[in-house]
């Protein structure tokens, strides 16, 4: 039997047809034009919402210089490669916000690899540069990864991190920027075949190639292997801009060769005089990194290469005061905590900077001396030892690198 009128009410908010301008009648419940209204309201609240977190809306389209005056606050030097970063960037965002027409233009991505030494800042480019970005942004090592079904971790885990970093959300991550650290270590380990398969090497190189170029990628959420019964994320990198760096030790005699056979019986390349023997790495070719053991279809996909120079004594001094979070502001701040002013000698900057050019350790280097020389002050200070300022002299900073284990490391 129908219900009476007087006896239907609003299914949400149970308000009675006297009580409703108008009451709309489904095929089991009924909705009052305020509910209608206020459902309306929260739609456009949350599809305001929606609009915000959307990639489209959250990139900010920076200029390339504006992207490279940041990274210059924190990485002193490299130049080249910085604005090889900044442009790459903001040809990332372009393609972002590009909007696909038909009979149109398509931009396609540029991934990057960057050569340099150990030291250089290739690391602390790439993680200063995720500081700048609204897009979600990722680290992940080459060392850790194996060819399927070997131990280690499916190349998939790459984009495993980038969804974690975006929080999971599938369209964010599919804009995102994935560094590739240690990408030389993936090389292939020799030229001879052999019977053994090369699962670290490359093997990886292989499973890599699509998802640099762009393709659809099964990846399961919390990372690790696959399973036939676990849940997958299905993720669309061809919007994924890769950007690979590694150190290439030993790439310098490859390039060397090369650079030796352009003189041919008496004919001399007049260039040839000019040649920066202290940084070869500035005339690396794809030539060169597929005589270190990368596959061409890799080093195709990967066609922007640009390198870090090594740093000399004015850089590695510039490095250990100027930046934003230089390693003498880093030990101020500390003092600070404890409310002990640290200030140092002019000469002891000299001293840990000559240290380090003879370790060769780069940019790491010197904070390996610096540890050397402030372990006992830091030791004693939170227990009261030391007067609420600290001046770090000379005689000082040579005695506690003399009595540390770091004399005794010899550079060949």
């Amino acid at each position: 039997m129908a219900k009476g009128n007087k006896d239907i009410k609003c299914s949400f908010c149970g308000s009675g047809k006297q009580d409703t301008l108008m009451l709309i009648a489904g095929l089991d419940a009924h909705i009052c034009d305020k509910c209608v209204a206020q459902a309306n309201q929260i739609l456009a609240e949350e599809l305001t919402v929606r609009k915000a977190k959307s990639p489209q809306s959250s990139v900010t389209l920076l200029k390339p210089m504006e992207i490279k005056n940041h990274l210059d606050q924190y990485v002193i030097g490299q130049d080249q490669a910085k604005k090889v970063l900044a442009v790459a960037v903001y040809n990332h965002y372009k393609r972002l916000n590009q909007k696909i027409e038909k009979d149109e233009v398509e931009i396609e991505k540029s991934n990057i690899i960057m050569v340099g030494e150990t030291g250089t800042g290739k690391t602390l480019l790439a993680k200063t540069i995720a500081k700048v970005l609204n897009v979600p942004f990722c680290i992940c090592d080459a060392t850790v990864l194996t060819e399927a079904g070997y131990v280690g971790e499916d190349v998939e885990s790459i984009l495993t991190r980038l969804l974690q970093a975006a929080d999971y959300d599938v369209a964010a991550a599919e804009r995102g920027i994935v560094y590739i650290d240690e990408v030389d270590k993936i090389a292939r380990k020799s030229d001879n075949p052999s019977i053994t398969r090369d699962v670290s090497g490359e093997g990886v190189q292989q499973a890599l190639l699509k998802i640099l170029e762009g393709t659809m990628v099964n990846v399961p959420p919390q990372g690790g292997r696959k399973h036939p019964d676990q849940k997958m994320i299905a993720v669309n990198t061809n919007n994924i801009l890769f950007i690979a760096g590694g150190a290439f030790d030993g790439i310098e005699k490859k390039i060397a060769n090369r650079l030796r056979t352009q003189t041919v019986g008496y004919k001399v390349d007049k260039d040839e005089f000019n040649i920066d023997l202290k940084n070869l790495y500035k005339y690396i070719t794809p030539q060169d990194l597929k005589s270190f053991g990368l596959i061409p279809e890799l080093i195709g996909r990967l066609p922007v290469i640009t390198h870090l120079n090594p740093l000399d004594r004015e850089t590695l001094l510039s490095i250990l005061v100027e930046p934003k979070n230089s390693l003498i502001k880093q030990y101020k701040k500390l003092f600070e905590y404890e409310n002990v002013k640290l200030d140092f000698d002019a000469e002891v900057m000299e001293f840990i900077v000559d240290k380090a050019m003879e370790f060769k350790l780069g940019a790491r280097g010197l904070r390996s001396i610096c540890e050397a020389i402030m372990i006992d002050a830091m030791y004693e200070t939170p227990s009261g030892k030391h007067s609420k300022e600290l001046f770090i002299t000379l005689d000082y900073a040579t005695d506690k690198f003399e009595k540390s284990d770091l004399k005794k490391l010899k550079v060949a």
